[in-house]
């Protein structure tokens, strides 16, 4: 699986889990999905990714959005 789409499956995973830990056992877990959304909106615009960073050198195969 190219990186891209592992970092869109993990933010996604992130958010959802997020949204169910903070709805089902406390509020400051609304925290996750909020650092995951903001930090995907930075990477929008520097093309910074400390996810695509770290899964690059554990050998992940690089995708067009994060080469």
């Amino acid at each position: 699986m190219a990186l891209d789409k592992v970092i869109f499956a993990f933010a996604g995973a992130m958010i959802i889990v997020g949204l169910v830990l903070g709805l089902n056992v406390h509020a400051y877990w609304f925290g996750l999905p909020a650092f995951v959304g903001l930090n995907m909106f930075q990477a929008a615009f520097t093309g910074l990714c400390p996810l695509a960073i770290l899964l690059k050198k554990m050998g992940v195969k690089p995708g067009k959005a994060f080469s």
